[in-house]
């Protein structure tokens, strides 16, 4: 029996400090659990930017999780109004983990946060604060807790999220604030929101999405498609 295939997850990190230092990288175990259900490996990465590319050589591939936003400044815009909280340092190690993945060929997934940043990362923009779109009127910040699905997306046909989806369309849950507005030009929208903002993108290697797939794919089985979808990757 082969291997299972080891996937680095990375973490948030929390603000304040303990007096011995800062606390504990973490995320939501539902990640692990989404990953272990298409038979892979997965692992925590601490946000420590010198251990990057060793982190990158020793991986099969990359999860980029949800969390804060991104810093404007890392897609040439300055702060606007609405902008939530950024974390610098765990910018400053997701790009460098990123680019150490990238140019070793390692396959990266990206999740809510993670399909922001990897458009910023590869030359697209952001908007900063989705209730300042006009255009932008589906609640894509719902109240209703997981694993409940609020909207509905459109996949994009010959897309691979189509493909493992097995349908064209399915409700998926929606926890943002920000959204992507200009596409990066190495990537490909692969879903839309009824309201026209993109929910997905799909690259070289490369898949993600604004969902979190690792909240509902117990309950709503159909979204365990994104999941599959990252493991063709590999």
């Amino acid at each position: 029996m082969s291997a299972r295939p080891l996937i680095g997850l990375t973490t948030s990190q929390p603000s304040e400090d303990s007096g011995l230092g800062r606390l504990f990288n973490g995320t939501s175990r539902r990640y692990m659990e989404g990953l272990e259900a298409v038979e892979t490996l997965p692992v925590l990465l601490p946000n420590l930017p010198e251990l990057a590319e060793s982190y990158a050589r020793q991986l099969d591939a990359v999860l980029f999780t949800g969390g804060v936003d991104v810093h404007p400044r890392h897609f040439g815009q300055h702060p606007r109004r609405g902008l939530g909280t950024v974390d610098e340092g765990r910018d400053a190690f997701e790009i460098a983990l990123y680019r150490a993945a990238r140019q070793l060929g390692k396959p990266t997934f990206g999740i809510c946060r993670g399909v922001q940043l990897l458009n910023v990362l590869e030359g697209g923009t952001l908007h900063q604060h989705l209730p300042d779109v006009p255009e932008a009127w589906v609640d894509h910040a719902q109240q209703a807790s997981p694993p409940a699905v609020g909207h509905e997306v459109q996949f994009t046909p010959g897309s691979l999220l189509a493909e493992c989806h097995g349908a064209q369309k399915v409700f998926v849950n929606s926890y943002h604030h920000q959204a992507l507005d200009r596409l990066a030009p190495t990537l490909r929208c692969a879903a839309v929101a009824p309201d026209g903002i993109v929910e997905a993108l799909e690259g070289e290697g490369l898949i993600a999405v604004q969902w979190h797939p690792e909240l509902t794919f117990a309950a709503h089985p159909d979204t365990q498609g994104t999941f599959r979808a990252f493991r063709r990757l590999l």
